[in-house]
């Protein structure tokens, strides 16, 4: 048996995500033009995200319809809310299951170079000043985003330390209210600021970071590298290794990756 194509959605992840789309009624000035399948779009950006390749370049023999239409398609995708919807829905099947634990989050970012600039890149002071957006991300306990957000490579690690903890999503899959703050969240130097760790305790969450000028050997890295790892696994993906759009909404996008691995942790139990 043929093992599937890693942009292959298979039906029931096609399930999930199908019930998410916003339905389209055919244009009444153009009754035979017929929308290409959505699930043929879908799998036309996952072959992006895996591969990396240009959209003009998407191979034609395989169904995904013109690079052009699979561009246009994530775009109205986003702005229906269908990528957190997602990321949420499959949360909550980790939580049904135990695969998910809030007793302790990680935070941390990560610079990507944008080739071509745009909205949300600024210069970055790790790559010698060039163009580059970055990555921040939360993790759960054993590192499954939690949510991923994007600024410009010249942002600070700690101004995105409370946006990220008000963007994670309540998450159902249990009686009672659903689950939205960790309990702990763990950090590293860049997030040492005193002032941060009050609005987190405001939050009612406890602040875990380490304090600069502390040596190797504290312990909390032992605890954070989940959150390395979970990037290790996003920018598995090429097409988040170099931000190659304009647009930030179409590589926001992108980090729908987050979704694709609570999926691939989801199917590995």
């Amino acid at each position: 048996m043929a093992r599937p194509k890693p942009w292959e959605a298979d039906h029931e992840l096609w399930a999930v995500i199908e019930g998410l789309l916003p339905k389209v009624e055919r244009r009444p000035r153009h009754p035979v033009r017929r929308r290409h399948p959505d699930r043929l779009v879908f799998q036309g950006i996952l072959f992006v995200l895996h591969t990396g390749v240009a959209w003009e370049h998407l191979p034609q023999e395989l169904g995904f319809g013109s690079g052009m239409t699979c561009w246009r398609r994530p775009a109205e995708w986003t702005e229906a809310g269908v990528w957190p919807r997602l990321h949420k829905v499959l949360l909550a099947k980790l939580r049904s299951v135990n695969a998910l634990d809030f007793s302790r989050a990680a935070v941390d970012g990560s610079h990507v170079r944008a080739l071509k600039g745009g909205s949300k890149t600024g210069r970055s002071p790790v790559d010698q000043g060039r163009t580059g957006s970055k990555h921040h991300l939360i993790t759960d306990t054993i590192g499954i985003p939690l949510t991923a957000t994007l600024t410009g490579g010249n942002r600070n690690d700690v101004t995105q330390l409370i946006p990220l903890l008000q963007a994670v999503p309540p998450v159902r899959g249990k009686r009672g209210r659903p689950r939205r703050r960790p309990d702990v969240v763990l950090g590293d130097c860049g997030y040492d600021h005193d002032n941060y760790r009050r609005l987190v305790r405001d939050l009612g969450v406890k602040p875990l970071i380490t304090r600069r000028g502390t040596e190797h050997g504290s312990g909390l890295g032992t605890q954070r590298r989940v959150v390395e790892r979970a990037f290790a696994h996003l920018h598995w993906f090429r097409r988040l290794r170099i931000r190659w759009e304009i647009r930030d909404d179409i590589h926001e996008t992108f980090l729908a990756g987050c979704a694709l691995i609570c999926w691939r942790r989801l199917n590995s139990r």
